[in-house]
């Protein structure tokens, strides 16, 4: 197949989007895990009983329905919220249309948040806001019976089949079952794309400093965010550049470009089937007469043989920490899920940073905390999502920088004159305290605070302040 035709396609999907005017519209994204109280596993019959009368009390339309009809995801058709489980029904994801207000989103959430709830409650149930389930071991950690999530869930399982390749897998196939994450996107003009893209990946360190969440509790306490190991040493992260951060400079669309066409496809749909094949360099994929892959035939996987087309573009999925959607937007997807009540600081943290762009590069490139130390931003992210730090690290000097770059998101925020500066009080705190979520579960549970006490304190809703002053 032709590279410029498959090049020209690539442009229409990412980049011709981000050419409109920006709307600065927000679009916020929160998985939570549903825990059973009771020490036993999540029946799913609950959850779907908790799906109809969360439909039937907010008008949500059911467009999504799994094989044994089952609803699995339903939307407003009026504001384009969407109440949805990813992955399994152990993980409930509520998705918010675009907004310019955080306000209005942070309202919809503890609304919809707090009837649910409520509905949970009357069976012993519980979200909350941690981004591993806390009791994962008692759960079916199986996918949604549909034909994508079976095909993801093949794919993630398939890993002993790459024993040949020079990477270390994990044994968490099912990973996804149980972690939960907290996901932002802002629309992002075509001019600022090499500009952001670099920026916010130097950025990454700090938000596993600021954002961590993520700890496998009994089997590896000194990994603050494990998330960043589900996604990297499984098979999507079988070709690097579907995965994690930037590990590269871009100067030009051209370059950005060249980027995604190096990722890989792994998946596409023929006929109402969902296939998955090993994971092919795009341009490979495209240069192949026909492709093995296999797909569920409603009892058992079976091997098919398909012609690559251009439209399996469509297809194409990667899972970057920074990722250029074909909304034209930018869609951060680091971050663990949030105390309930702290839901909002990672929208308001990315928001009020993308209105100081440059000034946060600037600040970055001159920084000689984290950086110009012999590691690039990938090592440092590794270093910072655990528990303790690197002794060339200074602690004061980290959290001084880290102050620097909320304070940048306050100004940018304030100058959106909606007071959603507000929500940037949790980071204060940590920053304070040298703390995050993950630090602080794991201090609670370590001075005797029971783990059933600790869930339901990152379940709770409190009013938010209604002002903050912070010397800047």
């Amino acid at each position: 197949m032709d590279r410029e035709v498959i090049r020209q396609a690539l442009y229409e999907k990412y980049i011709e989007p981000t050419k409109k005017k920006a709307e600065k519209y927000i679009g916020v994204e929160i998985e939570m895990p549903i825990v059973n109280l009771s020490k036993a596993a999540v029946d799913f019959d609950v959850v779907h009983s908790v799906t109809l009368s969360f439909i039937n009390r907010f008008g949500f339309k059911p467009p999504g329905k799994d094989d044994d009809g089952n609803i699995y995801s339903a939307e407003d058709p009026e504001n384009g919220d969407i109440l949805s489980y990813d992955c399994s029904y152990n993980n409930l994801e509520l998705s918010f249309g675009r907004e310019k207000n955080l306000y209005n989103i942070q309202n919809r959430f503890f609304k919809y948040y707090k009837y649910l709830n409520k509905e949970f409650g009357r069976f012993n149930y519980t979200l909350t806001g941690m981004g591993i389930n806390p009791y994962r071991k008692y759960n079916q950690n199986i996918p949604i019976p549909n034909g994508r999530y079976r095909m993801l869930f093949h794919h993630l399982a398939s890993y002993k089949k790459y024993r040949d390749l020079p990477m270390l897998f994990h044994s968490y196939p099912e990973y996804g079952t149980f972690s939960s994450a907290s996901q932002v996107q802002l629309d992002v003009s075509c001019e600022d794309l090499p500009l952001v893209l670099n920026t916010f990946s130097k950025l990454e360190p700090i938000k596993a400093l600021l954002f961590s969440n993520s700890v496998l509790l009994g089997e590896n306490e000194e990994l603050l965010c494990c998330r960043d190991m589900f996604w990297e040493n499984s098979t999507h992260g079988i070709n690097p550049h579907n995965i994690g951060m930037y590990d590269y400079e871009f100067s030009s669309i051209d370059e950005i470009l060249s980027y995604i066409e190096s990722s890989s496809i792994y998946c596409l749909e023929r006929a109402d089937k969902y296939i998955n094949f090993t994971p092919t360099r795009l341009m490979d994929y495209f240069d192949k007469q026909s492709v093995t892959g296999e797909y569920f035939d409603g009892l058992e996987y079976k091997t098919i043989k398909f012609t690559p087309r251009l439209d399996d573009i469509e297809y194409l999925r990667t899972f970057k920490f920074i990722d250029l959607t074909y909304r034209g937007t930018i869609e951060f997807r680091s971050m663990c899920c949030q105390p309930i009540n702290d839901s909002m600081c990672i929208a308001a943290f990315h928001l009020g940073l993308m209105n100081k762009v440059k000034e946060l590069s600037r600040l970055l490139q001159n920084d000689r905390v984290l950086y110009h130390r012999g590691y690039n931003a990938p090592e440092l992210r590794k270093l910072l999502i655990r528990r303790g730090l690197p002794s060339f690290i200074d602690a004061d000097n980290l959290y001084a920088l880290a102050k620097k770059i909320i304070d940048l998101s306050y100004e940018g925020l304030s100058e959106r004159k909606l007071n959603e500066e507000n929500f940037l009080a949790p980071l204060y705190d940590r920053v304070r305290l040298r703390t995050n979520p993950a630090k602080n579960m794991l201090e609670l549970k370590n001075s005797g605070v029971d783990l059933p006490d600790i869930i339901l304190k990152y379940g709770e809703i409190e009013d938010i302040k209604s002002e903050l002053t912070v010397s800047l």
